[in-house]
């Protein structure tokens, strides 16, 4: 069963859009132990040609990066990972969720217990007293798209072609898991050639409706003060041409979610930046007077809508592939791929435009908050500061090389830095801003940035991590080591989960439990972290750059290097940048003995009057 599974794998291809074929999955992570070392192992083993198997040294940092594989690679391709049973398995749930948030593919394939239960109980079998037929791994039901256990060896042929159908619906895109008891992978069956020959998948453009189409426009000729918001789907869809020429034709700025980022080039025209909790001023200020919002290929994730406070009085057109997402809070929907959306749009809109005012104001608030950037990332720290803070090290990352950045890719997800990068960053093409913002999973980070590599080796990787995040997740460093593919990696050491801090702070709690300082417990001490000796234990170019200037110079020979750097820099968190943003419902006590959070309640409980209904 398992030779059948791993030949099907290795012989599947995907039509590109320029008709060509590739490889479906891309390649196999595997951590082997009892329950797939025997079975799968064997199989990968002789497969290694075709479908090359790379170790990693952590399950749930091998998930992140084929999870990051396939989101820089568009969707286009996808790698799977496979476990021992028990720890193994369990370690691969929260990048599951993540997956399944971020509505990403994954091939999940964990050892199971057997299913002949002859040896029952094995080790690192759970026993439920009152379920026979479960085991750790019915844990992933609720975090897959798609979930089968393989009892019976046959039941391949079926399942298989199940969950790769999940994986390359737009519509239903995300993790699926084949659990795997031992036993049944190693069973013999008779499989039919065809299975091992698969035909090569081509992925769907789902055209929209006639009658929304028509509806679509209807409103968008009515509106005045249009605003596009361009998600994660824009991307996945390879539509930021078909978005440039609606913005373009029309006359319509775009704003960007965290997933949508580099749908356009930084400097168009009408590239207004990041929208939402972490948004420039530029796209706030439009949101808030837009008359109606195209929202394409996002989820209207709180962080986007302002936690339903940020567009409350436009309109609501959502052009999603997924009818769910499209419905969301809308007046009206379009269901259909973002690609083919915007192009039908951009044909049944021409001689159409927006209000001119309303496109020359976009423009003018581009530019200005273009220079602003500048400012806010030149790296002039202010009389009396001695450490930079994030904004800083940005500008330092972005022009710390010659020529143009376009082939950079940033890759962040949790913390303070994502607010900063969804602002500050400036990304040249498609894919260049690589931002894990729908689980905002600490620990992504590092293991994430090993995937980006792994799907683009031409683009220099640049991670960019807390350490806090560094702390929780870093194996992959050796990993990255191992297999010969280089990052960059910049530590901002503030010394604790400043992000959280400010957050308790703002909710009138006191410092409590986030920095390593306030933590510290009876008998215990401030633990003094070197961040570069550890990264040159796992086997990297490690230095600590005592200021920006060394910062600079440090990102020039990591450039110049051929395998992974880590520079780290401290960093402060009480300094942020203050430009735009909007709110975010965070729920605050109504009773407490602290007068600072009765004030923070009675700020949220008016905030809360701006929510949609």
């Amino acid at each position: 069963m398992a030779q059948a599974l791993v030949r099907h794998l290795a012989a599947l291809r995907i039509e590109q859009p320029d008709g060509t074929l590739q490889p479906y999955c891309a390649g196999v992570f595997a951590i082997f132990g009892h329950g797939n070392v025997a079975g799968l192992g064997e199989a990968l083993w002789a497969e290694r040609a075709a479908l090359p198997t790379y170790r990693a040294h952590n399950e749930q940092a091998m998930a992140h990066a084929a999870i990051a594989f396939a989101k820089a690679r568009f969707r286009q391709q996808m790698m799977a990972v496979t476990t021992s049973i028990g720890p193994g398995a369990t370690n691969l749930l929260t990048a599951a969720a993540l997956a399944h948030v971020n509505r990403l593919p994954v091939l999940l394939l964990p050892g199971d217990v057997f299913a002949s239960r002859a040896p029952d109980p094995v080790l690192q079998q759970l026993e439920d007293f009152s379920h026979g037929d479960v085991s750790a791994n019915d844990a992933f039901r609720p975090l897959t798209r798609y979930f089968d256990r393989i009892s019976r060896p046959e039941q391949i042929l079926d399942a298989l072609p199940r969950a790769l159908a999940v994986m390359t619906d737009p519509a239903t895109c995300g993790p699926v898991c084949l659990a795997l008891p031992q036993d049944v992978q190693a069973q013999a069956f008779d499989c039919p050639v065809a299975f091992l020959q698969p035909a090569p998948i081509r992925l769907r453009r789902p055209a929209p409706d006639a009658g929304e189409l028509a509806r679509a426009v209807a409103l968008l000729r009515q509106a005045r003060r249009p605003l596009i918001v361009a998600g994660g789907g824009v991307l996945y869809s390879q539509a930021s041409d078909a978005l440039a020429q609606l913005a373009g034709a029309a006359g319509i700025p775009v704003a960007e979610t965290q997933a949508g980022k580099s749908s356009l080039p930084w400097d168009h025209p009408l590239q207004t930046g990041a929208i939402g909790v972490t948004g420039s001023p530029a796209a706030n200020a439009l949101a808030r007077d837009a008359d109606l919002v195209l929202a394409v290929g996002t989820r209207l994730q709180d962080f986007t809508t302002g936690s339903n406070s940020l567009f409350t009085q436009a309109r609501l057109l959502g052009l999603n592939v997924q009818a769910l997402d499209a419905a969301k809070n809308a007046d009206a929907t379009l269901v259909a791929d973002a690609q083919v959306g915007l192009t039908q749009l951009t044909q049944q809109l021409a001689g159409w435009q927006a209000d001119a005012a309303w496109t020359e104001r976009a423009r003018t608030l581009a530019r200005q908050w273009n220079a602003q950037v500048d400012a806010l990332t030149a790296g002039t720290l202010p009389d009396a500061v001695t450490l930079p803070y994030d904004a800083d090290v940005i500008g330092a990352v972005r022009d710390s090389v010659a020529d143009s950045p376009a082939n950079d890719v940033v890759v962040c997800a949790a913390g303070t830095l994502p607010a900063e990068l969804h602002k500050l960053w400036r990304a040249g093409a498609p894919g260049n801003y690589h931002m894990e913002y729908g689980y905002s999973c600490m620990g992504y980070e590092i293991a994430g940035g090993l995937g980006v590599k792994m799907a683009r080796p031409e683009a220099e990787v640049i991670v960019m991590v807390g350490d806090g995040s560094y702390l929780m997740m870093n194996s992959e460093i050796a990993t990255s080591i191992l297999l010969g593919r280089k990052l960059i990696i910049v530590v901002l050491d503030n010394r604790g989960f400043g992000c959280i801090q400010r957050l308790q702070l703002a909710s009138g709690s006191p410092r409590f439990n986030n920095m390593l300082e306030d933590s510290v417990a009876p008998g215990g001490e401030l633990p003094q972290i070197d961040f570069a000796l550890h990264a040159r234990s796992l086997g990297a170019d490690a230095v600590h750059a005592a200021n920006l200037a060394e910062l600079r110079s440090a990102l020039r020979a990591a450039r110049a290097a051929t395998r992974t750097q880590v520079i780290v820099i401290d960093t402060t968190h009480t300094r942020t940048t203050a430009d735009g943003g909007c709110w975010w419902e965070v729920a605050i006590p109504e009773v407490s003995t602290r007068a600072e959070v009765g004030v923070a309640h009675a700020a949220y409980v008016a905030a809360k009057k701006d929510q949609r209904p």
